[in-house]
């Protein structure tokens, strides 16, 4: 027998076996074992091989799993998952998780759950299912039984103008369900201040002309160029560059077309590029130059410090953002202005470079401008600036965790709908949208393009604010992540509007820390910051908690920005529970996280302990753990030592920390 055993291992690595694993049919069940535990099998040959290795092909799981088909979840890598590097790369990762075992002595495998189990012993028999088992989409309560909007919302009160407190650039009385919103005021207030937008548009938008009778500089209306400039006919993009360098003279050598050149003249079929330069275009620079007419009231600027609404109609928005496509805010070309502290509007930096990721950028937006231009929206969205007066004491606080669905399946917008979407911000909302980056928060500002005008009067976040959007539409679809993003198509969006013509769609901005260190994010002030700011999002203190909708996110500030997944999903759900909301949490094919935090999340709830007792919780693991480590991560995870200290019953190791010391109590596995 062990003879058969060393030939069948010698035959498979000649084949390329993998260093770690093989795969191994016994009674139809797939396995996965190590090549130390083949090579063992087959020395110990005096109990029967088919009884060590057997599993039961038709094991039942836990009733707060779903089932379907084939998996296509994947592996935390060494507690630190990067979600943004397996999209990058593309690499297919294996999705059998590694089973409770100690060392490679032993594979659990067998185990059947059943319905007059203890809650402890199913429990028990979880770990070894649920880390064999691929099927496993999502775990927790079902998502179906958590609160969405409109359903769960309150009956919101008459929207009006609030000096100070919330800005409305629309008449208010003439709202109607399907009817373009008016502007209001009716005719242009011209306002060239610190405090507000500086408009294209506004008389004060001047620039120096050699008069050629004097040869002095005189100051000449930008606007009128603008307008006289857009207003001719386009037939190329080499046209359309020579239009814009016009009256943005001083960026002739600066500014890149290459991008803008290369959709027009090797993406475009020729029809298209007939349809772009004959129709869109026009179409497009005639809602740019009614920005007098559209946009009326001064825009105020959202300073830091700020706790101010503005709302305005989807309309406005895209006659801003019309203008931001022809470049044509003043003021806004370079950060060493008195914008210096706002994110990039113009979108000259989309126009360069030869990136297929800016080809595709290109094609999301245009797809905006071609259903906007197409069929007129009729809506309203509103942008809040929020801050947190007074950080929370959380170390006293006795609220309980609320609930959880997570899954390794889905996204947050389409799955999380009607729920509190999460946008995983840069301090300067949208991030590189304008420019190179395209991950999470850059995927969504493109594909619900409203999202961008933020940018235009927005100033970088700190660290006890946010902004939450309402009411932006969808209008593109996408595959991939970052370098493999592309645009699928455009979006038909059916979410539906509340009682201010809004879509039924909130999302909020919060900028995560980033860490080069990572023992740096269990310092006790910057757990405080992430929390403080998670809550800032989540807490709306003057709405009941029944009339809250769920949190719908996924892994804040984790991938490049450093942080550690398993701590960021942890704090989200402290800040939620804290706010009275219930947690949807998207893992991103990550299975293995998806596990691990169900089971805290269950410790947790199963124990009763509170949200400060965890926060105290993660205070003693920086302090007796953190403080004393010599290497770049500690021995013993965080789950290990909160399980650990609440319960003090050992376990083996799991794929939370890779060779670290872990500890997990028998009724939470």
């Amino acid at each position: 027998m062990a003879a058969f055993y060393f030939l069948r291992v010698s035959r498979l690595l000649k084949k390329g076996l993998p260093k770690k694993q093989v795969w191994a049919k016994s009674n139809n069940a797939s396995i996965v074992v190590s090549v130390q535990v083949v090579l063992m099998t087959a020395l110990m040959d005096f109990e029967p091989s088919a009884k060590r290795l057997r599993v039961e092909s038709n094991a039942p799981t836990s009733p707060s799993s779903s089932l379907r088909g084939p998996s296509s979840c994947i592996q935390s890598k060494n507690n630190d998952t990067l979600d943004q590097e397996r999209r990058q790369n593309g690499t297919k990762m294996d999705t059998q998780p590694k089973t409770a075992a100690v060392s490679l002595r032993g594979v659990k495998t067998k185990g059947t759950i059943s319905p007059d189990m203890s809650p402890e012993e199913q429990g028990t028999e979880e770990e070894t299912t649920s880390a064999v088992e691929p099927q496993v989409k999502w775990l927790g309560t079902p998502i179906k039984e958590l609160k969405r909007m409109p359903e769960c919302g309150s009956v919101l009160p008459p929207l009006r103008d609030v000096p100070g407190k919330h800005t409305v650039m629309i008449r208010t009385d003439l709202l109607r369900r399907g009817r373009v919103p008016v502007p209001y005021p009716a005719k242009f207030k011209d306002t060239w201040d610190d405090v507000h937008v500086k408009m294209p548009c506004s008389s004060s938008n001047l620039f120096p002309v050699l008069d050629e009778v004097t040869h002095g500089l005189q100051n000449k209306s930008r606007w009128e160029l603008i307008k006289e400039t857009l207003n001719k006919t386009f037939s190329s993009q080499p046209e359309l560059k020579e239009a814009i360098l016009k009256y943005s003279a001083s960026q002739a050598k600066k500014w890149d077309f290459t991008a803008l050149r290369l959709y027009c003249t090797k993406v475009l079929e020729p029809d298209a590029a007939e349809h772009l330069f004959d129709s869109l275009l026009p179409d497009m620079v005639q809602l740019a130059l009614r920005a007098s007419e559209l946009c009326t009231k001064p825009i105020p600027l959202l300073k830091g410090g700020m706790n101010h609404s503005i709302t305005m109609s989807q309309e406005q928005v895209a006659c801003l953002l019309a203008n931001a496509f022809f470049c044509t805010f003043p003021r806004r070309n370079s950060r060493r202005n008195e914008y210096g502290n706002y994110p990039d509007i113009n979108f000259f930096r989309l126009f360069e470079g030869s990136s297929p990721m800016k080809i595709e950028k290109l094609k999301t937006l245009m797809c905006y401008f071609r259903s906007f231009t197409e069929q007129k929206p009729t809506g309203l969205v509103t942008f809040t600036r929020k801050s947190l007066d007074k950080p929370l004491n959380w170390k006293s606080s006795q609220t309980q965790l609320t609930k959880l669905h997570i899954t390794c399946e889905g996204t947050i917008e389409d799955d999380g709908h009607g729920m509190l979407q999460v946008d995983f911000a840069n301090r300067f909302v949208g991030g590189g949208v304008t420019g190179s980056g395209l991950v999470q928060e850059e995927i969504r500002f493109l594909i619900n393009p409203e999202l961008i005008i933020s940018r235009l009067f927005t100033e970088a976040l700190d660290l006890n604010e946010c902004l939450i959007i309402t009411g932006t539409q969808q209008y593109s679809k996408y595959t991939g992540y970052s370098h493999t993003y592309q645009w699928g198509g455009s979006h038909q969006d059916i979410t539906p509007r509340d009682g201010w013509q809004r879509r039924c769609t909130e999302i909020v901005a919060i900028d995560a820390l980033h860490f080069k260190n990572f023992l740096e994010q269990f310092n006790p002030d910057k757990l405080n910051r992430e929390l403080n700011k998670a809550y800032c999002g989540f807490a709306r203190p003057e709405e009941r908690s029944q009339n809250l909708a769920t949190v719908a996110t996924g892994n804040w500030g984790c991938g490049v920005f450093g942080g550690d997944a398993r701590l960021k999903a942890l704090l989200q759900m402290l800040a939620a529970a804290e706010a009275g909301r219930d947690v949807a949490y998207f893992t991103f094919g990550d299975s293995q996280l998806m596990t691990d935090v169900h089971k805290m999340h269950s410790f947790l709830t199963q124990r009763k302990i509170s949200v400060g007792e965890v926060y105290d919780l993660l205070g003693q693991y920086h302090s007796s753990v953190c403080k004393s480590c010599l290497t770049r991560r500690p021995d013993v995870s965080l789950y290990s030592f909160i399980y650990q200290q609440v319960n003090s019953s050992p376990a083996p190791e799991d794929s939370a920390m890779g060779s670290t010391r872990h500890y997990v109590p028998g009724d939470c596995l």
